[in-house]
C-alpha cells in the first residue's frame, strides 16, 4: 500500500480488489470490517469518511489485519466479534464463528416455549454451547427460563461466560464443562434440549472452505467418520433428560438429515420427528417431542 495520499476510500478499494484476488467470498465487507476495527469505529462511520486521509499508524494496523485475512484467518477472529440475532458476541479460536443459519434454532426454542406455556419457568439445556449464542439469546427472550449451557471445552465456556455477562443474563445461565450430560446429576430434567453439535464427517472436512477447515476448532466441527456420532449419543441421553412432552432440537448438515430422522425413529422414545428448512430451502434442524 504505497502512493501519494491514502484516503479511507482508496484503502477500501485497493483492499477489496486484493482480497477478491485472494479468493475472499465477501471482499468489500471484509475490507470494511477490518478497517473499522483498525480505526476503532463502527463500520457505518466509514461511509462519511471516504475522503479522509488514513495516517501511517492506521495503515500499519490495517495492513497487518489484511495480511492475516489474505492468509486465511476468518474476519471474526481478527476483530474478535460477530453479530448474531442482532446482538454482538465475542468470538475467539476456542469457538465456532456464529452463523445466520443457527438463528433458526433460537426461533424454534422460542416457538416451542410458547407452546409449553407463556411465562412458564422452563428449564432449557444448550448442549455444545460454544460462544453461548443460543443460551444467551434464549435467556434474553424468555425471562422466566433457566438455561444450562454445556460444553466439553473449558475455553469455549469462558467465552460464553463473558458473552453472558455482556448481555446481562449470567444469573440465569449455569455454565458446565461436560461431555453431553455426564457432569449433571441424574435427576436434572429439561423442557427443551437444543444443540448445535459437531456434525461434519471426516470426509467432508477436506471440502470445507480453508478459513473454516484450518482455523475453526476441529472438535466443534467434526463428529467422526459418519458425521452423526455425537448425535447418536445425544438422542438417547436427551430422551432420558426431557420432561414428558419436552422437545429435542438439533442443528445439522442437510446431508445427514435423513440419517438423523431415522435415528430418532429407531430410538422409539420420541414422536415423529420434523424437519425445519433454512432460508435456502435446505434441511437445517430436526426436532422431536419426547413421548409422554
Amino acid at each position: 500500500m504505497s502512493g501519494d495520499t491514502w484516503t479511507i476510500g482508496r484503502l477500501l478499494k485497493w483492499t477489496t480488489d486484493f482480497l477478491k484476488q485472494r479468493g475472499a467470498e465477501s471482499p468489500r465487507l471484509d475490507a470494511e470490517v477490518l478497517l473499522a476495527a483498525a480505526k476503532g469505529c463502527e463500520r457505518i462511520a466509514l461511509y462519511t469518511s471516504f475522503e479522509d486521509e488514513a495516517d501511517e499508524p492506521l495503515r500499519t494496523r490495517f495492513r497487518e489485519l489484511v495480511k492475516r485475512r489474505a492468509d486465511g484467518t476468518p474476519v471474526a477472529y481478527l476483530v474478535g466479534k460477530r453479530e448474531f440475532y442482532s446482538l454482538p458476541f465475542e468470538v475467539t479460536p476456542d469457538v465456532l464463528i456464529p452463523r445466520p443459519e443457527t438463528e433458526h434454532l433460537v426461533i424454534e426454542i422460542l416457538d416451542r416455549a410458547k407452546e409449553l406455556g407463556p411465562g412458564k419457568a422452563l428449564e432449557i439445556a444448550d448442549v455444545g454451547t460454544g460462544s453461548g449464542i443460543i443460551a444467551i439469546c434464549a435467556a434474553r427472550q424468555l425471562p422466566q427460563a433457566r438455561l444450562t449451557a454445556i460444553d466439553i471445552s473449558p475455553g469455549a465456556l469462558e467465552v460464553a461466560k463473558r458473552n453472558a455477562a455482556r448481555h446481562k443474563v449470567s444469573e440465569r445461565i449455569e455454565f458446565l464443562v461436560s461431555d453431553l450430560f455426564a457432569a449433571l446429576p441424574a435427576e436434572r430434567k429439561f423442557h427443551i434440549i437444543a444443540s448445535n453439535p459437531p456434525y461434519v464427517s471426516e470426509a467432508e472436512l477436506a471440502a470445507l472452505a480453508p478459513d473454516v477447515r484450518d482455523h475453526e476448532p476441529r472438535g466443534a466441527l467434526v463428529a467422526g467418520p459418519k458425521g452423526t456420532e455425537v448425535i447418536e449419543r445425544l438422542i438417547p441421553l436427551a430422551a432420558e433428560r426431557l420432561t414428558p412432552g419436552g422437545w429435542l432440537m438439533m442443528e445439522l448438515s442437510p446431508m445427514i438429515e435423513p440419517a438423523v430422522r431415522e435415528l430418532i425413529v429407531q430410538h422409539g422414545g420420541f414422536e415423529t420427528p420434523a424437519t425445519v428448512k433454512d432460508l435456502a430451502g435446505l434441511p437445517r434442524l430436526v426436532t422431536a417431542r419426547v413421548r409422554g
